[in-house]
This record gives structure tokens, C-alpha cells and sequence, in this order.
């Protein structure tokens, strides 16, 4: 046998998956029972209870939440800005018309 065979037999060997087959009296013992600990499925009773903040009775109010107001100013700003832009391109069309 020459030495390119006896390397490929010895990297099938060690790389290749094996043939099934177990060596005599190598049993596989059975694994040891795992258990696992009692666990309360209940919840704690001095949790409250879970409270959604999407789900408020009252709305929001602008003024009052310094976070929520910038952005809603913003967006009326560039509402007015578009609205502004129309009326000039509609009364520039007018005057082409004209």
C-alpha cells in the first residue's frame, strides 16, 4: 500500500462518519433520571397585577408631557408649510391659466 493510500485511509478514519457498528460489549448505559424542581405556576401574591400603558382611560395630554408636544408641533408646522406650498402652486396655475 502506498503512502497516499495510507494517509486517505487514515483521514477517512478520523473524518468520515463511523459505520454504525459499536465495539463488543460497549453497552451505552442509561442515562441518570433528571429532576427537576417543583415550580409554582402561580403568581406571587405580592405582585400587582400587570397594567398595559396602552390601555389608559384617559388620553394624553399634549401640553402637559414635555416629550409628546415637541413632535406634534413639528408636524403641525409642516402641515401648514405644505399647505402654504399648495396654495401658491394652485394660484401660480390661476395667473398661467389667466
Amino acid at each position: 500500500m502506498s503512502i497516499i493510500h495510507a494517509c486517505l485511509r487514515w483521514v477517512l478514519g478520523a473524518f468520515a462518519p463511523g459505520t454504525g457498528r459499536r465495539p463488543a460489549g460497549s453497552r451505552p448505559g442509561r442515562p441518570d433520571p433528571v429532576r427537576r424542581p417543583e415550580v409554582s405556576r402561580t403568581a406571587a401574591p405580592w405582585l400587582p397585577d400587570h397594567r398595559s400603558p396602552y390601555g389608559l382611560d384617559t388620553p394624553l395630554d399634549g401640553s402637559a408631557n414635555a416629550i409628546v408636544r415637541p413632535y406634534l408641533r413639528e408636524n403641525e408646522r409642516e402641515r401648514a408649510r405644505q399647505s402654504r406650498r399648495l396654495a401658491l402652486v394652485l394660484a401660480a396655475d390661476a395667473e398661467a391659466v389667466a
